[in-house]
């Protein structure tokens, strides 16, 4: 099994930034992809942004040159880096990860519990 633990949120002005974090422990060596999601009330669950085992990202549209998603594999943590943030970025925001290269699809095996992102 894997857990993941997120921290970071909180609320911001609008066009303000805010860093996530994500520590993984367990069998993190199988992990291949990590990604963001996040969950506004009454919407689906969406992915914002995806990272694969070599570091290539991948973004939803919505958020491309405004976050940056990185990880440190030697802390076993995923960060997103949210900049410029707009009020439709107020969600709930949780961690995943996987064995299998799912990117921004939501069918992942490991979810954390969630941090609140506020934007006004």
């Amino acid at each position: 099994h894997v857990q993941l633990v997120e921290s970071g949120g909180g609320s911001v002005e609008a066009g303000g930034s805010l860093s996530l974090s994500c520590a993984a422990s367990g069998i993190t060596y199988r992990i291949y992809c990590m990604a963001w999601f996040r969950q506004a009330p009454g919407k689906e669950r969406e992915g914002v942004a995806a990272i694969d085992r070599i570091g290539y990202p991948t973004y939803t549209y919505a958020v491309k040159d405004r976050f940056t998603i990185s990880k440190d594999n030697v802390k076993n943590t995923l960060y997103l880096e949210m900049n410029n943030l707009e009020l439709e970025d107020t969600a709930m925001y949780f961690c995943a990860a996987d064995s299998f290269d799912l990117q921004l699809a939501r069918h992942y095996k490991y979810w954390g519990q969630g941090t609140q992102v506020t934007v006004s």
